[in-house]
């Protein structure tokens, strides 16, 4: 009975299934440009995965607002189907004026989960 059980939980945890990366392009905002490609987007998940283990990622808007503001150099990773726009739309001008990268990945779920997160993180 135990062994009937443990698929189960294990589907019931994984919750949705995956979506590709063409599928999850057809709920990107307007404004997700530079948007990084299917190869750039796997590195990033795997930079973000790393800088998780060592501690060394900021997670979330106001967070990543804070330490863009305190002059931190970095890389910023934004969600391309983030709503509402409103919410994030002015980092990427704050990253323009310090002259600091950022691109756009498809899912905020897949990034979430990059990050060690249970929750999906713009």
């Amino acid at each position: 009975m135990a062994r009937e059980k443990q698929p189960e939980a294990a589907a019931e945890a994984e919750g949705t299934p995956e979506r590709s990366y063409r599928e999850q392009l057809d709920f990107l905002n307007p404004i997700a440009q530079p948007l990084a490609s299917r190869k750039l987007t796997r590195k990033l998940y795997k930079c973000i995965r790393k800088a998780s283990k060592h501690k060394q990622i900021r997670r979330g808007v106001k967070e990543v607002q804070k330490f863009i503001n305190k002059g931190e150099k970095g890389i910023t990773v934004l969600a391309g189907d983030t709503l509402p726009i409103d919410v994030y739309c002015h980092i990427p001008i704050m990253c323009e004026d310090r002259n600091l990268p950022y691109a756009y990945v498809p899912s905020k779920s897949d990034l979430g989960a990059a990050a060690g997160s249970k929750r999906p993180t713009c």
